[in-house]
Parts: structure tokens; C-alpha cells; sequence
């Protein structure tokens, strides 16, 4: 008998993927890597981690992908002399639903760590399975949030985005009626201190110098646009049930304090660490627990000044935006979700200016149409499919004037 917790991790390869291992690592007695999966895109890392962790079971999206992802195991195997039978091939499952087969395999928490939301289906699966989620994938809720809470137990979904485990943690120290406001911290990005004039001929590179974290281009862009926070709004409401006025978002550009619960007794409660996203997600991964040197902690001998300034909502309205979005409830969030991914893809190829980002989404929004409350994920998919289309000819109409 053994309380040690099997791990379902999905988007392996990535940031959080790849420090998630990190953790397990670190300690072998308390997890289990059980399956791993990712597109694909990157079949030696795949395999190698499949190796070294000895898990059972390794999806592959790009069907495509599959053979090389084979030919890499044998390799890595063979590497360690493990050819002469110490080494068991795990199971390989690949396409389209191998994500959504691999969340719900037995286990104790899948770790959600995909980008997008071809995320959406496997939360489902893994919620379905009745497993814990580590939700690092924010597009679940953002997209599809009707559909999750149509099947989320209480406390099953545990957020990994450290805005969000921080609100989590705070939250311990107060009653939900007691709450007065969820207060998100940004660093405010790479713009921070422009205004939208000077915004107007940023490049790709100057987008991706992101000050403090170390993310995916997608991501990073986001957090240029301020979208990620205006995304992460949208999920605190989701996951917390606090309403979009009693959100506030507010720029702190040393990224020590990831996020603020303010109680109705006017305390306001922080949750402080340098910034290491082996903390929250050590912190999901061992929920409701805490598990001990997930990260460094704060230097308190030290001289240090944090800084908190309120963000300019007229350079980056994106914020603002995603409020109205998520008032008008319905599928408007992956409405805006999904018309910020196709601009930012034209933004990287050239094709639109970095203010074109946000206003691209706005003016989707004004044209969606009501697409109701969705029933299943082909509906979210639905609106999706529209909004992309409309990004796509609204930013082709501007580069024709």
C-alpha cells in the first residue's frame, strides 16, 4: 500500500511539462509519472522523458509524429542497454484523441499543461474519470467553462497559473461571503509605461523580451497585449465565483506578489514568492497540501522594493475588454479567445501592427452573434470556427487599405 500519487501529464515537452517533471523528480517517493503526451513536435525530448520516467503510456497528437517518437524509444532504450529486456515499451497512442484517451487513464491528478483549447476535451475526459485536475490550461474555462462545471466535482480542479494559486491560497484565510475583491497582480510586460501611440511600431522581438518570465511566444505576446491577464480574469471569475466588478487587475513589475484577496474587513491578503512556477505547481500537484522546497522562498535579509501601479486601461483595454466579454457570458469568452490567437499569428508573420492585436478582438466581439450557452464542444468549436474566420478577414481587409 502506498499514498504515493500517479501523474497523468499532458504537454510533456512544454514549460510546464517539463518543470512538472522537474518536481517529480525531486520527489520519487511522493509521485509517479503514469503517461505523458504532446504533439509531437519535438520526438527525441518525448522519448527521452518517456525513458527516464518509465511510464506506462505516451500520447502523440501529430499522428504524424508517431514513427519518430517509435524510433526515438528504441534509441534512448538502447542507449541505456535497456535492449535486453529491463526496459518495457509503454502503450503509444496518437491522433487527434490521444490526449483526450491519455486524461482519462488511471491516476490520481492529470496535470493539464496544454496551450490552446485543443485542451478543452481532455479536461472533460479527465473530470469525467474523476480525477483531480491541475489546470494550467486556462482555455478550458475560458472556452468551455459551462461544460466543465457541468461536470467538476467540488475542489477537483485545482489551478496551476500561479495568479490563480495564489487567489486559491488566499482565499484559506476568509469565509467566500467574506470576499470583497480578487486583486491580480501583472508585471505589466515589456510596453509597461507606453502609451497606445507608442505601442504602434513595436516589433515581434520587442513583444517576446518579456521582463520576468520565461514563456512560450504565445504567451509572452499575450502578456505584452495584456491579454493573458485579461484571459485570467475571465478564469479567477470562473474558478472563484467572484463577479467582474469585484476584480481588479493591478501592475507590479517585480512579480513577488502573484495575487491579492482584499476581505470585507478591509485586510488584504498576499501570496509572495520569487517568481517560479515550480511553485504553484508543486502546490497543485500536492494539493490541499504543501509540498515542502517546491521553490525558493523570499530573501527577507535582504533590501527590496516591490512596486504597484493601476494599469492603463487606454494601451491595453484588453483587460477591459474580457470583462465585457465575460459579462455577456455564453461562448463571448472563446469568442475573444479565439479572435486574439489569429491575430496574434498575424501579428508574428507581419501581417498586423501590435495594436491590431486587441482591436481585431473587439471588433470580432461587436459582430459575434449569439451563440447561446454550449451544449457540447462541437458548440464551442462552432463559435470558435467563426471567430477565426472573422480575425482572418478582418485583418486581410486592413492590410488591403
Amino acid at each position: 500500500m502506498t499514498d504515493q500519487r500517479e501523474i497523468v501529464l499532458l504537454g510533456s515537452t512544454g514549460s510546464i511539462g517539463t518543470q512538472a517533471i522537474d518536481i517529480v523528480r525531486a520527489n520519487p517517493g511522493k509521485y509517479r509519472i503514469v503517461g505523458i503526451g504532446a504533439g509531437g513536435a519535438n520526438p527525441a525530448a518525448l522519448a527521452e522523458q518517456a525513458v527516464d520516467l518509465g511510464v506506462d503510456v505516451v500520447a502523440v497528437a501529430d499522428a504524424t509524429a508517431l514513427e519518430a517518437v517509435q524510433l526515438r524509444l528504441f534509441a534512448a532504450a538502447k542507449e541505456r542497454d535497456w535492449d535486453s529486456g529491463g526496459f518495457k515499451m509503454p502503450k503509444l497512442i496518437a491522433g487527434r484523441s490521444a490526449m483526450t484517451e491519455l486524461a482519462a487513464w488511471p491516476c490520481h491528478t492529470v496535470l493539464n499543461g496544454i496551450t490552446g483549447s485543443i485542451g478543452l476535451e481532455p479536461t472533460l475526459a479527465a473530470l469525467k474519470a474523476g480525477h483531480q485536475v491541475a489546470l494550467a490550461n486556462k482555455e478550458s474555462l475560458i472556452a468551455g467553462a459551462a461544460l466543465v462545471w457541468d461536470l467538476a466535482a467540488p475542489g477537483q480542479i485545482v489551478p496551476v497559473d500561479s495568479e490563480h494559486s495564489a487567489l486559491a491560497q488566499c482565499l484559506r484565510s476568509g469565509r467566500p461571503e467574506r470576499v470583497a475583491k480578487l486583486i491580480l497582480t501583472a508585471s505589466g510586460g515589456p510596453f509597461r509605461g507606453r502609451t497606445r501611440a507608442e505601442l504602434a511600431g513595436v516589433t515581434v522581438q520587442d513583444a517576446l523580451a518579456h521582463p520576468t518570465w520565461d514563456m512560450g511566444p504565445v504567451i509572452t505576446i499575450n502578456s505584452a497585449t495584456m491579454v493573458n491577464k485579461a484571459l485570467e480574469v475571465i478564469e479567477a471569475h470562473e474558478l472563484f465565483g467572484i463577479g467582474y466588478d469585484d476584480i481588479e487587475v493591478v501592475v507590479h513589475p517585480q512579480s513577488v506578489i502573484h495575487s491579492m484577496v482584499e476581505f470585507a474587513d478591509g485586510s488584504t491578503i498576499a501570496q509572495a514568492s520569487p517568481p517560479d512556477m515550480r511553485l504553484p505547481i508543486g502546490h497543485a500537484l500536492a494539493w490541499p497540501d504543501r509540498l515542502p522546497g517546491a521553490a525558493r522562498p523570499v530573501d527577507w535579509s535582504r533590501a527590496c522594493d516591490w512596486h504597484f501601479e493601476p494599469l492603463d486601461e487606454t494601451a491595453f483595454p484588453a483587460v477591459a475588454l474580457a470583462k465585457d466579454a465575460g459579462r455577456a457570458g455564453g461562448l463571448n469568452p472563446a469568442v475573444f479567445n479565439a479572435a486574439n490567437e489569429e491575430a496574434v499569428a498575424a501579428f508574428r508573420d507581419g501581417r498586423l501592427p501590435f495594436p491590431g492585436i486587441v482591436d481585431t478582438i473587439e471588433a470580432v466581439l461587436a459582430a459575434a452573434p449569439d451563440f447561446g450557452r454550449p451544449s457540447s464542444v462541437a458548440d464551442v468549436l462552432e463559435a470558435e470556427k467563426w471567430a477565426r474566420s472573422s480575425a482572418r478577414r478582418l485583418v486581410l481587409d486592413a492590410s488591403e487599405r
